[in-house]
Formats: C-alpha cells, structure tokens, sequence
C-alpha cells in the first residue's frame, strides 16, 4: 500500500447504519475532510454471530477500505470494536481509531468522582469492553453496565421522544442511577439520537459521553499529529457503501446524518 496522503478520505465502517453519528461528527468537527463509509448491512447484526466469524468480516471490511485509498481506520461499530479492534490494528499499516477506547479516555476525562456507567448492546456489555478500556488507563475507576437491547429497534423507527422510548430509558437506568456515578458513556452509535431524552432522563448529575463526539476530536489530534490533515478547502467528497439494497439505509440513514446522502453504492458480498 502506497502512503497515503492528506486529500486521502478518512475511512469509517459500521456493521450497518449507525456508525453515520460518527460521520456526523466528523463532518460537524473536520468539514473539509473526505469520507468513505462503509455499512454491512447483508450482514447486519453482527451481535448474534461468533467472534471468528465478526473478525473474518471485519477484516474483509478493511480490507476494502484499503483499496479505496483511505489514510486512516475508524472502526464506528461497538460489537466490532469489542471483538476485532486488536485484530485490525494488527494487520494494518493506518493509523487506526475505534469507538470504544475513544468512549473510554473521553468517560476517564468527564468523571469527577470516578464512577462510570456504560449503556449498550447486549454483545457489548457482555464483552466488558469499555470496562476493559477504562480500567486500562486506571484501576481507581468504578464501571457499572447496563444492556438496553430496546434502543435500537426504537431508534431506527425514529421513536426519539416517543413516550415507550422515555418509559424503556427510565426502566433501563433504573439499576444504573442506584450506583454512585457521575458519568454515563453512550456505547452504541444509535444511542447519540437519544441524547435530549437521555439527558432528560438522567437530569443535570449525569454527564453524558457521545462516543462519536469523541473519537471526531481524536481524529482531529491524530491528523494534526501525523500531517495527513486536510489541508483543501474545496467541498468535501462523500462516499456511501453498503452490501444489501440501500433504501432502508438511505431512510434511516439520513435521520442518523441529518442531512442527504447523495449516492449510495450496493457492493456485492462476493467481491469482499
């Protein structure tokens, strides 16, 4: 693989629409920089399936990614970066930033008396990923995990404020509110178009930590650091993959972005 260079679009991949909130972050913190998302959405959930079979596709992924001339790796899907993100960085010669770790600096960062509570997928919370991460930069940190398998299905039928969502949160966070915490990291991509009913839900004692606002700053770091920030000022390019027929990606997709997609292209799983 050649080096990539500065105007090389940033490469983002999900196992299906929500890693667009860490798009949206990207776009609102690096507006001038290109994108290629990637979002498997044949293959979506990868929750349910085996750790060889989440690394296989994983890898198949970047390598993908690679082709399309990316400079760098951003893997925006939780049960990926739970699973594979070791793997990954392995194997590539980008730099590489996943939603977990930059979840848990930035959770680290917020607490102030050292209590963190962590709401995700089932696989995620099962992983004890983000406890791993946390406890990774410090010992002293108190982790708390609470699986919310609900948020998702109600997110991608756009119920945000919907009274069933506000009464799932509140059941949910229940357990969580309990504990002594300050902090509350949001450790799944969908979970960020929750954020004013969470907020609501938690009240003001509860700091909320947006994974891909947080990995959007890192990114801004790591490119500074490395020379490959965009240095054009000319309209950004954005490119859009996904391995089953876009039209529920394209609806659901644009609620995640909060603007158009623009052209979606359909890859073949074959030609992984």
């Amino acid at each position: 693989m050649s080096q990539p260079q500065a105007s090389c679009p940033i490469g983002v991949f999900d196992s299906g629409v929500g890693g667009l909130t860490v798009v949206r972050a990207l776009m609102d913190r690096l507006p001038f920089e290109n994108i290629v998302y990637f979002g498997d959405t044949a293959r979506v959930p990868y929750g349910v399936k085996s750790v060889s079979t989440i690394e296989h596709f994983t890898l198949q992924i970047v390598d993908f990614l690679q082709k399309q001339q990316v400079k760098m790796l951003i893997i925006a899907c939780n049960t990926m970066a739970a699973v594979a993100a070791e793997k990954v960085r392995e194997i590539s010669p980008l730099p590489v930033l996943d939603v977990i770790e930059a979840g848990a600096r930035c959770a680290v960062q917020t607490t102030q008396s050292g209590g963190i509570g962590v709401i995700g997928t089932p696989t995620t919370i099962n992983s004890n990923a983000y406890a791993r991460a946390i406890h990774t930069i410090g010992q002293q940190y108190r982790v708390y995990s609470q699986a919310c398998p609900l948020f998702v299905p109600l997110v991608e039928e756009g119920w945000l404020e919907h009274p069933v969502t506000r009464m799932t949160a509140e059941e949910y966070l229940k357990p969580v509110f309990v504990e002594q915490i300050d902090t509350l990291v949001l450790g799944c991509t969908h979970y960020p178009l929750l954020k004013p009913l969470l907020s609501d839900v938690a009240g003001p004692r509860l700091k909320l930590v947006d994974s891909a606002i947080a990995i959007a700053d890192e990114t801004a770091e790591l490119l500074q650091q490395q020379g490959l920030a965009n240095t054009q000022r000319t309209m950004p390019d954005y490119r859009y993959f996904v391995t089953d027929v876009p039209l529920k990606f394209r609806s659901v997709g644009e609620r995640f972005l909060g603007r158009n997609l623009g052209a979606i292209e359909q890859v073949s799983i074959d030609r992984l």
